[in-house]
């Protein structure tokens, strides 16, 4: 059985004022002329067919915003406090070759290993409990371990001469012997700068002076809480409106630019920023699969390896929500041995109308707590992309279906002020400083009103100075397929 969604709809804004065919009520339509009897009856009331049009708010509800006077934000986040390490067994007995950090980065500067560390060396077959005894190599990445119960890495089932980063190691102590001299070297704490810059966004409104002279009545409820009967001020809400939107939709699907594209050739000052869907499919996690209990218990297993926030938040178009909805009923009917429905707060009856949806659950030691995201299920924004076909792991194709978004607050050092700070996860910055707030402005320029400029028309003009930051990318999962 197939839907079929309405078309012919009055959907996309016009950039100017026209005189089109759906501006005016034609008369003369259906074999009708001018001499018939009566003259229609005028409904002026605007009718709203798309209910609520606007899709902001996500940020408000995950995120806060602060105000910068530079332009950009830089600050630290800060790494792993234990040392693990990818490596490879060499030829050379008891030797380990270290290639990547457990996070996968490349191994380009000297490790944190050092004499008398104890250490645990694992691989797919077994594990051995070492000490490191030697350290070579050019960046002393050759790393000499004898076993504690074993003769060698051999013999406590580790082969040699693997590679591929089969194998890996972390320091769980050290051991010294009585009137031992100190460690000759420290470890320096590991940390990892980012950067983002914010980006200007402007918009305006125009109406002539001619048709801001000629009352032309709409009775409307506007997003902008344009209630009641309105001028031409009613298209003014709607661009507002608008560039609301846009103020949130940027911060979301923004990038910057590569250095590499038409786009740089053009105008070298288009630096563009780093949204929320940039910034973790640089440095999150991203799930090609779909919301179901194996899913979400490997998702679980992810968060235990990164910072083990116990809240998240999903936003999920309707698709992912009622996949939610379902695995969620399905476990309770396993519970309950299959008697009957357990949506809802599992008591449903007969004389009450069945609940099928669910805002929260808990997991594991994880709480999540879902809504719908407006945006991914809006056709004029990210709804419309549905069905572009399903994304894989090393492809960045597909329709994004979610977001898991950590709840509470990150420590991060932030440069521009030299001292630690808390913060959410998301948080917008705007460019202000003393009398100029960049946040959301608006003035009106123009000969209505008060007459500012020889233009004869009134100009409403919109603009925001701002870029979002997201700390802990390594906390957020985003659902494609």
């Amino acid at each position: 059985m197939a839907l079929n969604p309405g078309t012919n709809l009055n959907a996309t804004p016009a950039t100017q004022q026209q005189a089109l065919p759906s501006n005016y009520i034609d008369f003369t339509a259906n074999g009708n002329g001018w001499a018939q009897q009566y003259l229609p009856d005028l409904v002026e009331k605007e009718s709203e067919v798309f209910g609520n049009r606007t899709v902001a708010g996500f940020l408000e509800k995950v995120g806060a915003e602060e105000a910068m006077a530079s332009d950009q934000v830089i600050w630290s986040e800060q790494g792993r406090l234990h040392l693990s390490y990818q490596c490879n067994t060499t030829a050379t007995a008891n030797q380990i070759s270290i290639a990547k950090s457990i996070d996968g980065v490349a191994q380009t500067t000297t490790h944190g290993i050092r004499l008398g560390d104890t250490v645990v060396v694992a691989d797919a077959s077994a594990t051995a409990k070492c000490y490191v005894s030697a350290i070579d190599g050019t960046n002393r990445e050759k790393i000499t371990v004898l076993p504690y119960g074993s003769a060698s890495l051999a013999a406590a089932g580790i082969a040699a001469s693997q590679t591929g980063e089969a194998c890996t190691i972390f320091v769980y102590g050290s051991e010294f012997v009585k009137g031992s001299d100190g460690r000759a070297d420290a470890n320096e704490p590991g940390f990892k700068s980012y950067t983002n810059k914010p980006i200007i966004m402007k918009d305006f409104y125009q109406v002539s002076g001619s048709d801001a002279s000629q009352i032309g009545w709409v009775e409307v409820s506007g997003e902008e809480g344009q209630n009641g009967y309105l001028w031409y001020l009613k298209a003014s809400g709607d661009t507002r409106s608008r560039f609301t939107d846009y103020c949130e939709m940027s911060m979301i699907e923004a990038e910057k630019i590569d250095g590499g594209t038409a786009l740089a050739t053009h105008n070298a000052n288009i630096k563009g920023t780093e949204g929320l869907f940039a910034a973790v499919e640089d440095r999150g996690n991203i799930s090609f699969n779909d919301l179901s209990l194996g899913e979400f218990d490997t998702i679980l297993k992810e968060f235990d390896k990164q910072g083990a926030i116990e809240e998240y938040m999903m936003f999920l178009n309707r698709t992912s929500a009622l996949a939610v909805d379902d695995m969620l009923a399905g476990m309770g009917n396993v519970v309950n041995q299959g008697a009957g429905s357990s949506y809802g707060v599992f008591d449903n009856d007969a004389d009450m109308a069945l609940n099928l949806g669910f805002s929260g659950f808990r997991r594991g030691s994880y709480d999540f707590y879902k809504t719908d995201w407006k945006y991914l299920n809006d056709i004029s924004t990210r709804g419309g992309m549905a069905d572009l076909g399903t994304g894989t792991a090393s492809s960045s194709i597909g329709a994004v279906k979610g977001m898991f978004v950590p709840a509470g607050v990150s420590t991060v050092y932030d440069q521009s002020l030299g001292k630690n700070l808390k913060r959410p996860f998301l948080h917008v910055r705007y460019r202000a400083s003393g009398a100029e707030n960049r946040k959301f402005k608006t003035w009106t320029t123009g000969s209505v009103g008060a007459s500012t400029s020889a233009i004869d028309a009134m100009e409403m003009h919109y603009l925001t100075e701002r870029c979002l930051i997201v700390q802990g990318a390594n906390n957020f999962v985003m659902m494609k397929g």
